[in-house]
């Protein structure tokens, strides 16, 4: 099976800004099948864009595929990229979001950010996106307006 990956297998080279381009998908293996996919990235870093000072973060990705999945080296190196990209925690979460949804184009998915706290704040914004017109539309409204910080 042709997966046509460019960064799996390969030396790492980390992008200094901001970089959707790095996210590579590959076909489902199941696209008949409603699973979910969880990834955890507890090593995401940004800058904060008024004082430039670093906020760190555990980004939490759940997704139901359609046709494609996001290859995790490719998310990865795109969630580094982050490192000197100057974006508010809320802003972090929805273009990670829009960026996913673009190259995956899922049945649902939501991303969630728990940013350390910094001057005594934790912020965890939350945003997700369900497909219009189906399930999954109702899945992601149900999922928003039920949506407690438990962490």
């Amino acid at each position: 099976m042709e997966h046509n990956l460019n960064l799996l297998g390969k030396k790492t080279d980390y992008a200094a800004q901001y970089s959707p381009q790095l996210l590579e998908a590959f076909e489902n293996p199941h696209p008949d099948r409603d699973y979910w996919v969880s990834l955890v990235c507890t090593e995401f870093t940004s800058l904060c864009p008024v004082t430039g000072q670093p906020d760190f973060a555990t980004m939490h990705i759940n997704y139901i595929a359609a046709q494609k999945l996001v290859e995790s080296k490719s998310l990865k190196l795109y969630l580094f990229s982050f490192r000197n990209h100057g974006a508010f925690h809320e802003d972090c979460v929805n273009i990670i979001l829009r960026d996913l949804e673009s190259l995956m184009k899922p049945r649902y998915i939501e991303v969630t950010g728990l940013f350390n706290s910094r001057g005594g704040i934790s912020i965890h914004p939350y945003a997700n996106y369900g497909e219009p017109g189906s399930k999954y539309e109702s899945l992601a409204q149900t999922r928003l307006f039920n949506m407690k910080s438990t962490f």
